[in-house]
């Protein structure tokens, strides 16, 4: 199985980064790597991860205060957001 970013998702994923950059170099490319760990290991095992809403589960990301939130496609999983744990809780539910 594969996976596709949302595009939103996409966007908080390099904004995401470029903070922890600015905070210190090579910080935001450690969380790249821990969210696309966070990525295969959904990827690997779909359904062990929580349900949060429907069909939508989330995977946590480790080191860092975020989740992946996804649902499973055909061919593919679909990560709907990478959520900071500290925002507000619903904010992608429009993104289905």
């Amino acid at each position: 199985m594969t996976f596709r970013f949302h595009p939103e998702a996409e966007h908080e994923l390099r904004e995401a980064i470029s903070y922890y950059e600015d905070i210190e170099p090579g910080l935001g490319y450690d969380l790249s790597v821990e969210v696309y760990y966070a990525i295969q290991r959904a990827v690997a095992h779909p359904q062990a991860w929580p349900v949060l809403d429907s069909d939508i589960r989330r995977v946590l990301v480790r080191r860092f205060p975020y989740g992946v939130l996804y649902s499973e496609e055909q061919d593919a999983l679909l990560v709907l957001a990478v959520m900071n744990l500290h925002r507000e809780p619903g904010y992608w539910k429009g993104r289905r």
